[in-house]
């Protein structure tokens, strides 16, 4: 039997996992400087020097990469459509060249296995697309007729730990009804119903403000503050997305300083910790609605749960809507992927063609 290669590209590192089946033999996270990606004008010109990075690892762990026989990623953002297992093809590889829908670091994660596959002669795959998209058509009204809201989440971080809480329960994800909450860099809260999430905030725009995303915030004054002169189109993007959030009361893109400087009774790290505990709770409140609060559990996950006062904060706030509450901190992706290949591998899943 050979070895899965599965790929986790993030904006500043590039996990990566050599699984024999669904078992680990060697995970490893490989970051990369600002300094060294100051040296690509794109995302997509990332794309050898990443690839050479893996393969160094690959060859400092003594593996070949002719022992591989799968590979697979986190899936970019292509095409909205069913969350699941993805062939990567030519239209999905001309879609994320183009940046079609937009450019991100997971977008590489498909370039580079889809190099590594024309040299081993095999099919490579990506899962869960950021750009999954499962809404119910209710939810996709904005109030603006030219802005429809999409389902864009943290989907295979929200559907590997919705997976994981039905087996805790005994029973399978499709019949089950899950708020999912991922406090990370980004923070989505979606209502899982029946194995499909019908409603989530975007994580660029909506919902709860995070460390660096504003979050939703009054269109109203927002377009105001647009106009006002002040700042141009690119800074107010950077407001809303980039420099919004915590890093704009606290100057700091790391949860665990706010923490700390709670903890040390800073007045001002308080307030914004309660806020983020209490907008982050009012979402998991709407997503009640959205399932009408046929609840069978809460989820937390993500970076931020590994923080027990936020866990207790949000879990005080919403335990009235459900009485089982699953905390998994941090992310499970690269297992979660291996997961994924290992069905398709053995027919217990099958991928979709991506259409363009």
């Amino acid at each position: 039997m050979g070895y899965y290669l599965i790929l986790n590209p993030g904006s500043t590192s590039t996990k990566i996992g050599l699984f024999e089946g669904e078992k680990a033999l060697f995970t490893k996270n490989i970051s990369h400087t600002q300094q060294e990606l100051n040296n690509f004008h794109s995302i997509v010109e990332q794309k050898e020097y990443r690839t050479e990075m893996i393969l160094n690892v690959l060859s400092k762990q003594g593996y070949d990469l002719k022992e591989i026989e799968g590979i697979i990623s986190i899936g970019g953002l292509i095409k909205p459509g069913e969350a699941g297992v993805y062939r990567v093809n030519e239209e999905m590889i001309s879609d994320l060249m183009q940046a079609k829908y937009d450019e991100h670091a997971s977008n590489l994660g498909a370039l580079i296995a889809w190099e590594f596959s024309k040299k081993l002669n095999i099919s490579v795959y990506v899962a869960d697309p950021i750009t999954a998209d499962e809404m119910q058509d209710v939810a996709r009204i904005s109030g603006v007729p030219e802005i429809t809201r999409i389902g864009r989440s943290h989907t295979l971080n929200q559907k590997s730990m919705a997976t994981k809480a039905a087996k805790e329960l005994n029973r399978e994800y499709k019949d089950c009804n899950f708020i999912v909450a991922h406090l990370g860099g980004g923070i989505s809260v979606t209502a899982h119903k029946k194995g499909k999430m019908v409603d989530t905030n975007n994580a660029r725009g909506e919902g709860p403000f995070c460390m660096d995303r504003a979050g939703g915030v009054n269109t109203f004054q927002l377009v105001k503050l647009c106009f006002s002169g002040k700042y141009s189109k690119e800074e107010m993007l950077k407001k809303i997305n980039g420099n919004g959030g915590v890093v704009a009361y606290l100057n700091t893109r790391d949860f665990r300083e706010v923490c700390h400087k709670k903890e040390q009774e800073d007045s001002k790290a308080k307030a914004v910790f309660d806020a983020l505990a209490y907008q982050v709770a009012k979402e998991i409140g709407a997503m009640a609605v959205v399932l009408r609060g046929n609840i069978d559990a809460i989820i937390l996950t993500g970076g931020m749960a590994n923080s027990t006062e936020l866990v207790k904060e949000i879990k005080e706030q919403t335990d009235f809507l459900s009485e089982r509450f699953f905390i998994y901190p941090g992310e499970s992706e690269l297992e979660a992927l291996a997961a994924y290949l290992s069905g398709v591998k053995n027919g217990t899943i099958f991928s979709k063609e991506y259409k363009s």
